[in-house]
């Protein structure tokens, strides 16, 4: 009959020792990353946060100095943006945007496949290419973009700004889209080739599904760009192809109050881009997590 001696210091328990019940345990490095992140998260909510409670208030109690936090709600500052006739400028960057990002996703998915699974000569430098476009400052671009589109009377035009949306944002979209490229196996791609497909097919039932959560990131990314865009829709449009952040911008006045006026159109605006984000986070999580950024 044999017996089990037990080891100083470490008791048994069942299935498991105190060791291995320790080694479950988050270490505190772990806990103090979660910490600190959560830290951040809500230094970067406070400031959503504190506009969104600001457009609630009155102008008065918005311009108050120190802020008055529980002030009165009040619904002064969406009356005036709703008042002002948002909808179109709004209408002009939901077109803008959507249009462009379409483009982009439709040119930079044959693009990133060239780059990555049936790599071109010189990929390399054609990646870099791509990449230097980013290197110049919008506003160096601005006036010879404004001296053309005078020449060829496109100045107030919303498909100016597709164009130029489309352009700006193609670069990144190629770079994401080659890093999900470059993950897909090779055996599906010989697969597809025995069964017959052409390239239209493999990319539109093969590889489209497979980097599904990349070409929603990359859209996503894009379509909040183009939304957000200011320079070029400020010198580049008037009043027909007017969107919103430059509508935007028209709350801000020399004289009198504009504060809650401000916070409301801000938050209204926002809001297309807060959706789209929320609708499709699990795949911007997942695809910037799988090699977008790797």
């Amino acid at each position: 009959m044999s017996t089990t001696a037990a080891t100083p210091g470490r008791a048994t328990t069942g299935t498991a020792t105190t060791q291995e019940i320790r080694h479950h345990k988050p270490p505190r490095k772990a806990m103090l990353l979660s910490a600190l992140a959560w830290i951040i998260s809500i230094l970067f909510v406070l400031p959503v946060l504190w506009m969104i409670l600001t457009s609630f208030h009155s102008e008065t109690d918005a311009a108050a100095n120190p802020p008055k936090i529980f002030a009165p709600l009040s619904t002064e500052g969406y009356h005036a943006f709703f008042g002002s006739h948002p909808w179109p400028p709004i209408l002009n960057s939901a077109t803008a945007s959507i249009i462009s990002t379409a483009l982009v996703i439709v040119l930079a998915l044959p693009a990133a496949y060239a780059l990555s699974i049936r790599p071109v000569k010189k990929w390399s430098d054609v990646l870099f290419f791509f990449l230097s476009t980013k290197f110049m400052p919008a506003v160096a671009a601005l006036l010879p973009v404004y001296l053309i589109a005078e020449k060829i009377h496109f100045l107030d035009n919303i498909w100016l700004l597709v164009i130029l949306y489309t352009s700006m944002n193609l670069p990144i979209a190629v770079w994401m889209l080659r890093s999900f490229l470059s993950e897909v196996p090779v055996e599906m791609l010989e697969a597809a080739e025995v069964d017959g497909a052409n390239l239209v097919t493999t990319l539109r039932k093969i590889i489209a599904p497979v980097i599904m959560p990349g070409i929603a990131s990359a859209a996503l990314i894009c379509f909040i760009f183009s939304w957000n865009e200011l320079l070029f829709a400020r010198v580049l449009t008037g009043t027909r192809a007017e969107t919103a952040p430059v509508f935007l911008t028209g709350f801000v006045t020399s004289q009198g109050l504009f504060l809650a006026q401000v916070c409301a159109a801000s938050f209204v605006i926002s809001l297309p881009v807060l959706i789209a984000g929320f609708a499709a986070q699990d795949k911007l999580v997942q695809g910037l997590s799988m090699g977008a950024v790797k």
